[in-house]
Order: C-alpha cells, then sequence, then structure tokens
C-alpha cells in the first residue's frame, strides 16, 4: 500500500506540474496521469470508473445542451446590449453589475449552469465594447464561487455537507453563510474593480452605439426561446427540488436537455451536440481518476487525520485549521473528494469531546467553497469558464489566473476566520 500511495502522490505532483507549465493541454495530461494509476495498479479500470463523479459530468452535458440551443434564439445578446445599457456602457460599472448577477444566480443554480448563462452575455458585450474579456471572465470565477457558498445548494460541498448533517437545512445556510458571502462577495468586487480600473476603457462613440443599440431586434426565434425559457424555468424549478424528490442534478439536467430536444426537433441534436465542452469534461474525467487514486491509498484520509490530531479536540484551533486547511486543499484537489473525507472525520470529532461541532461545519463549507477560487483548477466553473473563453481566442492561463484568484482567496479566508471567530468562538 505504501509503494500504492507513493505512486500516487508521484503522478499526482508530476500531473499538477505539468498543467501549470502548460506545455501541454491539461485534458492530455489529467488523462495520462489517470490511466498511468491504472498502468501501475494503484486502481483497476472498474475503481478509476467509479471515482468519476457521472453528477458533474452528467450536469455538464445537460446544461451545455440547454445553453447552446438557447443560444441560437439571439437571447444571449439581447441580455447583453440590456446589462450594458443598464450600466450606461461603462466598463467598470459592467464588471460590478455581471459579477452581481453571477453571484446571485450561482446561488440559486448550480455554479457551472450560471457560468454557461452569464459567459456568452460577457464575450458578447465586451466585443461590442472592444474591451478585454479578460477581468470580467475571471471577476465571474470569483463571483459564481462566492455565490455558491451561500446557500446549500449552490456548490457541491454544502450539498453533500446538508446531506450528511440533517440538521443543517436549506434555511439554516442562508442563515449562516448568505450574509458573510455577500460581505465577501462586495470585497472582492470592489478590489478587483480598483485593480482593472485603467484598464476597461471603451470609447464615447463606442458607447453611444451601444446606448443606441435596440436589444428586442436581437431575438431571432421567439418561438424556440419561448420553448427554452420554459425548459430553462423547469430546470431551475427541479434543482429546487432535488433534496426533496431524491433526483440528483445530472438526470435533472439531461432531462430537460432531451425534454428540449423532444420539443425543438432533431435539427437541434447533432448541432448542440458539437458545442459540447468535450475537452473540458474530460480534463474532469483525468483529475477525478488522479484524485481518486490518493482517496484510495489513503493519502487524504491519513493528512486528514493527522492534521485532525494536531488540534488534540481544541473547537477554536479545529476551526481555524479545517477553514484554512479546507481553503488550500481545494485550490489544488477537487474540494468533492476532499469534503467527503473530512464529513466523517468532523463527525468523528464528537466524540473526542467536542460537542458543538456546527462551527467545524461552517468553517468546512466556507474553506472548500471559497478556495475553490484559489486556481483554475481549484473548482468545476473555472474550468468551463476557461473553456468557453479558449474556444473564442481568449486563453485564461494557470498562472495568470493564480496570481490574481490565490490572493482573492485568502482575503476572503481572512474575513471567514474574523467571521468564524466572533460568531461562533468568542
Amino acid at each position: 500500500m505504501e509503494n500504492q500511495a507513493l505512486i500516487a502522490v508521484t503522478i499526482f505532483l508530476i500531473t499538477y506540474a505539468i498543467i501549470i507549465t502548460e506545455k501541454v493541454h491539461r485534458t492530455i495530461v489529467s488523462l495520462i496521469g489517470g490511466l498511468l494509476l491504472i498502468m501501475f495498479g494503484v486502481l483497476t479500470q472498474e475503481q478509476a470508473i467509479h471515482h468519476i463523479d457521472f453528477n458533474t459530468i452528467g450536469l455538464l452535458i445537460g446544461m451545455m445542451i440547454i445553453v447552446s440551443i438557447t443560444a441560437e434564439t439571439g437571447v444571449f445578446t439581447y441580455l447583453a446590449i440590456k446589462t450594458a445599457k443598464i450600466a450606461k456602457a461603462d466598463p467598470v460599472r459592467l464588471l460590478v453589475a455581471l459579477a452581481l448577477l453571477t453571484a446571485l444566480a450561482s446561488a440559486f443554480l448550480d455554479n457551472v449552469t450560471t457560468v454557461l448563462l452569464v459567459v456568452p452575455v460577457t464575450l458578447s458585450i465586451t466585443a461590442k465594447l472592444k474591451v478585454d474579456p479578460m477581468p470580467y471572465l475571471i471577476s465571474q470565477i470569483l463571483a459564481s464561487n462566492i455565490g455558491g457558498t451561500a446557500t446549500m445548494i449552490g456548490d457541491p460541498p454544502n450539498i453533500m455537507i446538508g446531506s450528511a448533517v440533517k440538521e443543517l437545512t436549506f434555511l439554516a445556510f442562508i442563515n449562516h453563510l448568505m450574509l458573510i458571502s455577500f460581505f465577501i462577495l462586495l470585497v472582492t468586487v470592489a478590489i478587483f474593480a480598483f485593480l482593472f480600473r485603467k484598464k476597461l476603457k471603451t470609447t464615447a462613440a463606442l458607447k453611444a452605439e451601444l446606448m443606441k443599440s435596440d436589444e428586442k431586434k436581437e431575438i431571432k426565434n421567439s418561438l424556440l426561446l419561448k420553448k427554452c425559457l420554459f425548459i430553462i424555468g423547469l430546470t431551475i424549478l427541479g434543482f429546487f427540488l432535488h433534496q426533496f424528490i431524491h433526483i440528483e442534478t445530472a438526470a435533472i439536467a439531461l432531462f430537460g436537455a432531451f425534454l428540449l430536444l423532444l420539443l425543438t426537433g432533431e435539427d437541434h441534436l447533432e448541432s448542440s451536440l458539437e458545442r459540447i465542452e468535450w475537452t473540458t469534461l474530460f480534463f474532469f474525467i483525468g483529475l477525478f481518476v488522479i484524485v481518486g487514486g490518493l482517496v484510495d491509498t489513503g493519502v487524504i484520509k491519513s493528512i486528514a487525520k493527522e492534521a485532525l490530531e494536531i488540534t488534540k479536540g481544541n473547537l477554536a484551533s479545529s476551526s481555524m485549521l479545517i477553514l484554512w486547511g479546507s481553503a488550500i486543499a481545494s485550490a489544488f484537489v477537487d474540494n468533492i473528494p476532499f469534503v467527503a473525507t473530512m464529513i466523517p472525520l468532523i463527525q468523528d470529532m464528537g466524540s473526542m469531546g467536542i460537542s458543538n461541532l456546527e462551527p467545524l461545519w461552517w468553517s468546512l463549507a466556507l474553506g472548500a467553497c471559497l478556495g475553490g477560487n484559489g486556481t483554475l483548477i481549484g473548482a468545476s466553473a473555472n474550468l468551463v469558464v476557461a473553456g468557453l473563453a479558449a474556444k473564442k481566442g481568449h486563453n485564461i492561463s494557470f498562472v495568470r489566473y493564480l496570481l490574481i484568484g490565490f490572493p482573492l482567496m485568502l482575503v476572503s479566508i481572512l474575513i471567514s476566520t474574523v467571521y468564524v471567530y466572533l460568531r461562533y468562538l468568542l
């Protein structure tokens, strides 16, 4: 087992090092890394498949199909112009408006769904104003993860925690995480707008031209739009109810996608399947297998156990360690297997003399969700935005994102530290 753990760690580190250098496409690297674990006998093929989170993959495919068909109606261009006119075509105001919209939507939709809807709007409007879309896209990645922290259905770690701890209801998540998430969002967007205020410039002529635009003319197919909006509404309702009806989000998204294809006809079938971000999906598959190698060899569990033993059951120390440890780990390792490992460990701390585990659960939720902002591979939404941007010729590099995302993630965790201390530990 020790040899297998060593192989798993080595492949993990080499894979991530190559991804960071960006000399080889991250999808190729992650798949080779995953396959090497099978070739070296660390995982069997069945074990590797077991570690792939098909709920995430299915959710992505379903929403990509829905969004690709909806895009044909022209509604994204309509939203782009409408948003720009509300912001008076000012690039900085627009950055703030789109970030707030992204965060709000991410609180009640899956993060991935949100960015799939917002990114096409962003790329359309920045093209019209002839401004660099990169600051907008990165701010939306940050906003989607912060917004997703606010509710139980906003981010996978929260869904997992809420499912494992029945006392932590949908309303409990809103009560404990909504306000702090909103405060972190305001701070993050303010810093972002300040940093890029000089770079985000456009001409008065382009502003005036955009303000004169009639957004209603952009709707190309009103009948198709009605069908799409009906399916989007039905799918969102399904996301709201999935914890009560016990149907996974992937099944809901895929049902919505193929019901839309049924309503719109097979003419849209091939074109919508072609628009799916297959490179992003296969990157996820490789990443799930690589992290699965660390899980099966006991590496993640050993690290987590050792960290919790250091605190000797002290509530304040345990909360801070979980908050910061989850944030740093979630920036580099997919937060789903990490949270899955941490849940039983926190539950075990109840037998170590800690009677009130609530601060630990909120520390885990804040750390795991906000930590995803640390790197480009920290959360699903980050990679989806990068994939959509790359298709339009805008490369969000690992290092470029790291220089912006990691410091802002640290700021959000510092704020969370003060919040957890004042609300639960003082």
